[in-house]
């Protein structure tokens, strides 16, 4: 309708130029005057008549000076006959040069049948083009229902294509994808044996790890055709468009076999069903159960793989994970420290390093983080090296961009007042020493007290190893650690702030965890309390239902409490038996604002510089203000 729309409102536009111009072309010329016959006779008689032309009913006069003048006469008359009625002699009229104009040839047929033609024909062309423009809303109507998965062939060049020497870590993954990749290239040596090989493989993974870049170096290693398509594109207004596109996707599939559809995020259509979270309608269900059928119903589907790959395993209906459709699943997991440094290294090429910065300590820096946050990492290195008129990306660059990454740009215009940046010191190295004075806690990395993101200033401890599994220490340790800032407040100033919030969350969520998930409970048992549907994300559960009575809840409430409890304690002896160590760090931070590992370490054993004693005498001398 709106093409409609644009071609009227053309056509009303180009009718009004038209209907201009043809009232510009009939009115051109001079105004010539107009007089009666009578007139026309005495002229004659004086001699001023040039030239009499005769055009049907009007006569057109051209007279001795030039000038033009217009006389009509009746129809019925003659010119002569009426010159005479006006007194007019034979031998006058003979001397009059009188010529008679009749209108014919293209000028006259032009005259007559413009006015006609041409609207006629402006009428037609608007038919025509809105006639063209309802044949292609009905044409994508009917193409509604097909799917629009981007293909890409192997012979096409233009697109670069993605190899697995191009995939840093993910061993394991690119070790099952290899057979899926060897039975496209040599099929017989597996069908020889009576091998079949899977119809689909299900890439499971925390977001950012590769799942789609290892579906693309799938279909480059195999050489053959590959259909991309989202789940969401499934997913229509009307019910059965998504079943329609389903079909119209295995069918073109099937026609290019062998071959390979990569299907990304499939949670969006492969949701349990009956749960009710699918909408109003039942679209969702539709297009599973016909997504069910196309991987393993009646018709054989030879040749065509399915991959496909999500964050949110847990919402999958079970059909979909049954063997004859998703035969395998895939873990792709966060990178360990060589994946790491392999993944920067990809990532490294094209921007130019100086010669200080060390991958290896750049991933020994980034526990947790996926390929994609690495990637990003380097990025946001170069924009600040550039920013700053650099050549070469420079360490000091890498390091800040992991900060700015994990916690958030540093707040430069956020001013903190003499007061809050002294607690906000105290805070911090309240954290510090406790890590560091805990055997079971990782060690120190950093500590800062300038705001970044929603902190006011941050301590960073990371593992010198890559961990899959805690000890009950390591907890104890944690939530001290957590309430290091807490336990320094208080001690040193006797009262508490609003800085300590977050990290009482998360003292409070890993007491939780010890007792009602991890079965380290000191009076409850090796057990757990709660069953938890974790239907957003890895990890992230909406909803608890309880498996446990009133009177155990009450027991629960207070064994959380008394391990929070337990941790403020050995936070605040740590720090009482180490007050000195604690002032030394505070008045580095002061002067410094942020301290790396080696000048922590430095500090932890009593070493400082000449500047830093000086700023810490002042300090002392200096009343807090109220």
């Amino acid at each position: 309708m709106k093409n409609i729309s644009k071609t009227f409102v053309v056509f009303f536009i180009v009718m009004i130029i038209i209907a201009g111009f043809l009232s510009l072309f009939d009115n051109s010329g001079n105004q010539k005057t107009e007089i009666g016959l009578g007139q026309l006779a005495e002229k004659i008689k004086a001699g001023e008549v040039e030239k009499i032309e005769v055009r049907n009913n009007e006569l057109r006069v051209a007279l001795m000076d030039k000038s033009e003048i217009v006389v009509h006469k009746e129809s019925v008359e003659s010119l002569s006959e009426a010159l005479v009625n006006y007194g007019l002699s034979d031998a006058e009229l003979r001397n009059t040069n009188i010529t008679i104009k009749t209108e014919t040839g293209w000028e006259y047929w032009l005259s007559v049948m413009l006015p006609f033609v041409l609207p006629f024909i402006l009428i037609v062309a608007f038919i025509f083009f809105v006639t063209r423009q309802v044949q292609g809303v009905n044409k994508r109507a009917m193409s509604f229902g097909q799917s629009d998965a981007r293909e890409e062939k192997p012979e096409d060049k233009k697109k670069q294509k993605v190899k697995f020497d191009q995939v840093a870590g993910a061993k394991e993954a690119k070790a099952e994808l290899e057979e899926i990749v060897q039975f496209l290239e040599h099929p017989k040596k597996f069908i020889e044996l009576g091998a079949r090989i899977p119809k689909g493989v299900l890439l499971v993974g925390h977001p950012g790890c590769g799942k789609t870049l290892l579906a693309r170096a799938v279909a480059g290693e195999a050489g053959v055709p590959f259909f991309y398509v989202s789940g969401s594109e499934f997913v229509e207004m009307f019910v059965g468009v998504g079943a329609s596109r389903v079909r119209s996707l295995f069918e073109k599939a099937k026609k290019n076999a062998p071959c390979i559809i990569f299907l990304d995020e499939l949670d969006a259509v492969g949701r349990r069903r009956g749960t009710g979270l699918g909408g109003s309608h039942d679209e969702r269900e539709q297009t599973l159960n016909q997504i069910l059928v196309e991987m393993d119903g009646f018709e054989p589907n030879e040749g065509v793989i399915v991959l496909a790959a999500t964050n949110r395993p847990d919402v999958l209906d079970p059909a979909l994970l049954r063997p004859g459709r998703f035969d395998r699943r895939v873990t792709v997991d966060l990178p360990d420290l060589k994946d790491r440094e392999d993944i920067l290294k990809i990532h490294a090429q094209g921007k130019p390093l100086a010669s200080d910065v060390n991958l290896n300590t750049l991933a020994a820096r980034t526990p947790g983080f996926s390929g994609a946050d690495l990637a990003n990492l380097l990025n946001e290195a170069a924009i600040l090296a550039a920013k700053n008129n650099k050549k070469q990306v420079e360490m000091a660059d890498a390091l800040e961009s992991i900060d700015k990454v994990m916690i958030g740009p540093a707040r430069k215009s956020r001013m903190l007042s003499e007061k809050e940046k002294k607690i906000t010191a105290y805070h911090e190295a309240g954290h510090a020493v406790v890590a560091h004075m805990s055997p079971n806690a990782d060690p120190v990395h950093k500590v800062s007290i300038i705001s970044r993101g929603q902190a006011g200033g941050y301590t960073i401890k990371l593992p010198t190893e890559d961990k899959h599994m805690h000890t009950y220490s390591e907890f104890l340790d944690d939530m001290a650690v957590l309430l290091g800032g807490y336990a320094a407040e208080k001690l040193v100033f006797g009262e508490i702030t609003t800085g300590a919030t977050s990290d009482l969350k998360r003292a409070t969520d890993t007491a939780k965890d010890l007792v009602m998930q991890y079965g380290m409970s000191k009076k409850l048992g090796p057990r757990t309390f709660g069953e938890r549907e974790e239907l957003i994300f890895l990890g992230r559960e909406i909803s608890e239902q309880r498996d446990y009575s009133e009177k155990l809840a009450e027991k629960i409430d207070e064994e959380i409490a008394d391990y929070v409890n337990e941790a403020y304690k050995n936070a605040t002896n740590i720090l009482t038996k180490n007050r000195a160590t604690l002032e030394r760090v505070t008045a580095e931070l002061l002067v410094k604002e942020v301290l790396e590992r080696e000048e922590f370490e430095r500090i932890m054993k009593g070493k400082t510089e000449p500047a830093v004693e000086e700023k810490k005498i002042k300090l002392a001398k200096t009343q807090i203000p109220d």
